[in-house]
């Protein structure tokens, strides 16, 4: 019994660090920049000013 509270403290201080890590170095990593749109399509070409890829 003397061994289960501090057993208990350790994983729920366990838990609680670890849980802050994964989400701390999610935090970091997410790229949250919008991408430059790529607007260099020959709108002459193009069905609507949308272009189209492939044959169809």
């Amino acid at each position: 019994m003397k061994f289960a509270v501090p057993g208990i403290i350790a994983a729920v201080v366990g838990a609680v660090l670890g849980a802050g890590v994964v989400l701390g170095v999610t935090a970091g990593a997410s790229d949250n920049t919008r991408p430059e749109i790529d607007r260099t399509g020959n709108a002459d070409s193009s069905l609507l000013n949308q272009v189209e890829y492939g044959s169809r």
